[in-house]
């Protein structure tokens, strides 16, 4: 039996890696999206915890001003770390979304090969199926052909 042979094999196996490499690339911007969300995480927890110090622990008895004006200092610091933090994962959020898109799209290209490879392959079929049916046509037409002349041969004997 013959063997299908796709003609743009190479492309879609060239596609398929494509796509790969958009999905690693994707993978990359993801993890810089969750790292910058565990940081961020992290500084308000952070944040939380030197609040919930100061309340419990250092506004009762006398206060100590220098402390509550460097709480105020790191408070100030924390929030514009928070805020540039913010910043880049609003620029990485960009990047991912542009990932995305460009892994859709390596997806896209690489199922209109394989949807080519499908059809090419259904034809193929056919076609071998085709010329199977005129094989074992030519084959039963030659059959009753030889059949036909045992009959005209035995028939033929006995009448002479």
């Amino acid at each position: 039996m013959p063997k299908f042979k796709f003609q743009l094999e190479g492309a879609l196996r060239q596609r398929t890696q494509l796509e790969r490499m958009k999905q690693r690339e994707l993978a990359i911007v993801q993890a810089e999206m969750n790292r910058l969300q565990e940081q961020l995480r992290a500084l308000d927890s952070t944040v939380q915890t030197a609040t919930a110090d100061v309340r419990s622990n250092r506004l009762t008895g006398v206060l100590d001003m220098a402390f509550l004006a460097g709480h105020r200092r790191f408070m100030i610091a924390t929030q514009r770390q928070s805020m540039e933090l913010v910043q880049k994962m609003a620029l990485v959020q960009r990047r991912l979304d542009e990932a995305r898109a460009a892994v859709a799209e390596a997806a896209k290209q690489r199922k209109i090969i394989e949807k080519l490879r499908e059809k090419q392959f259904e034809h193929w079929k056919a076609d071998l199926s085709k010329k199977e049916l005129a094989d074992q046509d030519e084959v039963s037409m030659q059959l009753s052909y030889w059949h036909g002349q045992d009959d005209s041969d035995e028939t033929g004997e006995l009448a002479t």
